[in-house]
C-alpha cells in the first residue's frame, strides 16, 4: 500500500492508549519502518521502535547503511561552511555518525559532535534537556583538536540528527542551548535529520534561521489515552555522571569530535562466511562497533548488529524479549538489550568502551543462552 493512498495510514492501539498517525511523505512503508512499544516512563506512554537503527531490533549492517544514504541523498550538493553535525544520545549517536560518514567527502570542512551523559576531560560547549525522556539531561563538548574545534566555532550550516521527533522540542532545546553560548555566531542554517518526523512546523515556527528537514517519513500524530490505564514506573535509569568504570576507549567517534572514523575496534576479529554473528554495541558506544559489524558482513558472516541501552520498555507490540542488567560504567543503573533473547546465533561480539571486567556477569550469562561464543571486545 502506498504511504500516500490513505489519509490515515497507520493505527495502533496499546494497553494504554491509541495512536493515529496521518502521512504528508515518505520513501518507506510505515510498517518496513518502526513499530510500536509501550514506555516505562510516566512522560509519554508509546515509542516508536525503528527496524532500520540497530539499537532495539537487531537489524543488517547493509540496512542500516542504506538508511544512511537515504538521509544524505536528500542534502543540496553544497552547503555554506564550515557545518557541524551533532547526533542525540543515546539512541541516534550512530545514526549521526552514518549520516556524516556518508557527506564527510561532500562537506570537507564538516565536524561531527554528539551530545552524551557521561562527563569526559574536555570544555563544555553547552547542556541542554531531553524533557520527555527517561534521562533528561544532555552535555555537548568541544573538541580536543584545534582544528575541529575552529571549525566548530566557526560553523555557519547546523545539522541536528535524532531517530525521531515526536513534537520537535529537543531540537528547541539544543538550538536554543547551542545559541545562548554566544558562541556560534555564523550559523545561518540548520538541517534537521531524522528517520521519522511527526513534528510538523514546530521547530521552523521557533528558529529565527531557515530550517530544512530531512526524514524517511513525516506526517501526523493523535494520542488517544486510555482512560484506565495504569500509569508506569520508570526505573531509576535518569544519570548523568561519570561512573566507577574507567572509559578507555578512544572519544574520537563523537564526543570529542569526529572527521574521520578510525575503524580500529576489533581489528583481530574476523568471521567465517556464514556464520550467524551478532555484535552488539553499549549505551553510546555504537558507531565503531557498527563498522567492526559491517567489516564482518563484508566476510561473508550472517551478522546483526544492535546495542544495549538504558530506555526502560515494556515487554510487549515491538519488543519481544528483554535482558535486564547493571550498566557497564558503574552507575548502577539498569541497562537492556531487546529482543535479542529469543534469538540464536552462532556467536555474539559485546563491544565496550569500559574495561572488560566492566561488564555484568548477568549479561554474559543471558547472552551465552542464545550463542555458544560470546566475546568481549574493546580497547584493552
Amino acid at each position: 500500500m502506498s504511504l500516500m493512498s490513505k489519509a490515515a495510514v497507520y493505527q495502533r492501539t496499546l494497553s494504554c492508549g491509541t495512536l493515529e498517525i496521518t502521512a504528508c511523505r515518505g520513501d518507506m512503508a510505515f510498517d518496513d519502518l518502526f513499530d510500536l512499544a509501550e514506555r516505562r516512563n510516566p512522560k509519554r506512554a508509546f515509542l516508536f521502535v525503528s527496524k532500520v537503527l540497530g539499537r532495539h531490533i537487531p537489524v543488517s549492517p547493509a540496512t542500516m547503511r542504506k538508511v544512511y544514504q537515504q538521509l544524505a541523498a536528500q542534502f543540496p550538493a553544497s552547503l555554506p561552511g564550515p557545518v557541524l553535525f551533532i547526533g542525540m544520545a543515546e539512541t541516534a549517536v550512530g545514526l549521526g555518525a552514518g549520516v556524516f560518514d556518508e557527506l564527510r567527502h561532500r562537506y570537507r570542512d564538516g565536524v561531527y559532535l554528539t551530545s552524551t551523559r557521561h562527563p569526559v576531560d574536555g570544555e563544555l560547549l553547552c547542556e541542554f534537556k531531553e524533557e520527555h525522556s527517561h534521562a533528561t539531561d544532555h552535555l555537548i563538548y568541544l573538541p580536543d583538536s584545534p582544528a575541529m574545534r575552529q571549525n566548530v566555532l566557526d560553523a555557519r550550516t547546523l545539522v541536528l540528527i535524532d531517530d525521531e521527533a515526536t513534537t520537535g522540542k529537543t531540537f528547541i532545546n539544543l538550538l536554543a542551548a547551542l545559541r545562548n553560548t554566544g558562541r556560534l555566531p555564523q550559523i545561518a542554517q540548520v538541517i534537521t535529520v531524522t528517520l521519522t518526523d511527526w513534528s510538523g512546523d514546530a521547530l521552523p515556527e521557533r528558529c529565527p534561521l531557515p530550517v530544512t528537514s530531512c526524514s524517511l517519513v513525516s506526517g501526523q500524530w493523535r494520542w488517544t489515552p486510555s482512560p484506565t490505564a495504569a500509569v508506569p514506573v520508570m526505573p531509576s535509569v535518569n544519570i548523568t555522571g561519570q561512573g566507577a568504570s574507567p572509559i578507555i576507549g578512544k572519544q574520537s567517534w563523537g564526543r570529542l569530535g569526529m572527521t574521520v572514523p578510525a575503524g580500529d575496534l576489533g581489528r583481530k576479529v574476523s568471521a567465517s562466511p556464514g556464520e550467524r554473528v551478532l555484535v552488539l554495541g553499549s549505551g553510546e558506544f555504537v558507531w565503531e562497533p557498527f563498522l567492526l559489524a559491517e567489516r564482518l558482513e563484508a566476510q561473508g558472516a550472517r551478522v546483526l548488529y544492535s546495542a544495549t541501552t538504558r530506555s526502560p520498555i515494556a515487554i510487549g507490540f515491538a519488543i519481544q524479549s528483554a535482558i535486564t542488567f547493571t550498566d557497564n560504567y558503574g552507575l548502577g543503573i539498569p541497562n537492556f538489550v531487546y529482543n535479542v533473547a529469543h534469538q540464536q546465533f552462532d556467536r555474539v561480539l559485546l563491544c565496550t568502551e569500559t574495561p572488560a571486567d566492566s561488564v555484568d556477569a548477568h549479561l554474559l550469562q543471558a547472552l551465552a543462552k542464545v550463542a555458544a561464543v560470546v566475546e568481549i571486545v574493546t580497547y584493552e
